[in-house]
């Protein structure tokens, strides 16, 4: 009995690798081995990636709320305990919103609570 194959389904694998691979340098686009470990790398960092971001976004936050806070002649650490203490639930994106794009509501919290 001749061997059966099913190069349907190993041919779709190997084209499913290698347009995950498309744009890499060298062999890392164009040899099954090779471009395999690329992309399961890469799949790593994109994970990492996605956690990151959210990371560096309310860093990006917090560093603009102390900015603007600043000029209101307070710490960011006492503003946010303030906050805490006078029970205002604005989340620090929504703050750094405001201490940006509406610095009249931005000074209105802040007096709020002080």
């Amino acid at each position: 009995m001749p061997r059966s194959v099913n190069n349907v389904a190993s041919r779709a694998r190997r084209k499913r690798m290698f347009s995950q691979a498309k744009g890499y340098f060298g062999k890392r686009k164009n040899v099954l081995s090779v471009a395999k470990n690329a992309v399961e790398k890469s799949m790593v960092y994109a994970y990492q990636g996605r956690k990151q971001k959210k990371r560096d976004y309310r860093a990006l936050w917090i560093a603009r709320i102390n900015a603007a806070i600043r000029e209101e002649g307070m710490s960011y650490s006492v503003f946010i305990s303030k906050l805490k203490n006078g029970n205002v639930t604005l989340n620090r994106k929504t703050l750094a919103d405001l201490a940006m794009n509406d610095a009249a509501a931005f000074k209105a919290i802040v007096a709020s609570v002080k």
